[in-house]
């Protein structure tokens, strides 16, 4: 069983920088529930993980690919903030890191393991993608809408809907991670 520690050792550069406590504690929480859902026993199966199933991941797991995110939407909204004289919409970085943490907890209710020591959507996963049922997951936590709305709408269920700045930085660093592994599979990443 993973406890509260290990979330917590395995996340804690990105967990410091959230100054809302309550907040902080919510996000290790639904991390917690998560695993239990899923049936992930230990760090050691989240970091073999891989964070697709719809490419080759050539090697990324699913934690690796959690703080790529998390750190490149705080790479983003940094850049923004630091070069912009008059930038005009606030960065919300608690929204930010609590929503790259989360953006893509429900996979681990999508993905789960195969007898073949592989690795297949679940059930769950066929009835319901990763940014459904993780904002599910993260509404019956109690995690405010807001992180919500990073999390159903940072991949193509939010195309087109109301997002928050946070979001599209999630979702843009998500796919800056994302896009040149298919690519490269398709052979149409100039290396």
């Amino acid at each position: 069983m993973i406890t509260r520690n290990e979330i917590e050792k395995l996340f804690n550069k990105q967990l410091s920088k959230i100054k809302n406590k309550s907040l902080r504690n919510q996000v290790v929480k639904v991390w917690l529930e998560a695993c239990k859902e899923g049936g992930w026993n230990s760090i050691t199966e989240l970091t073999e993980m891989p964070f697709t199933l719809l490419t080759n991941t050539y090697g990324i797991s699913f934690i690796e690919h959690t703080l790529a995110v998390t750190e490149g939407a705080i790479g983003l909204a940094d850049a923004q903030t630091k070069n912009y004289k008059n930038i005009p919409i606030k960065i919300n970085y608690d929204r930010l890191i609590a929503g790259g943490l989360l953006h893509d907890i429900g996979k681990l209710l999508e993905i789960e393991k195969d007898k073949n020591s592989g690795y297949k959507k679940s059930r769950r996963g066929e009835i319901a993608r990763h940014p459904i049922s993780g904002a599910i997951l993260a509404a019956k936590v109690g995690i405010p809408e807001d992180i919500i709305n990073c999390i159903a709408c940072h991949a193509k269920e939010g195309e087109g809907k109301p997002q928050f700045i946070e979001t599209v930085l999630i979702h843009q660093a998500d796919f800056a991670t994302f896009e040149p592994l298919v690519m490269k599979q398709k052979n149409l990443l100039i290396e």
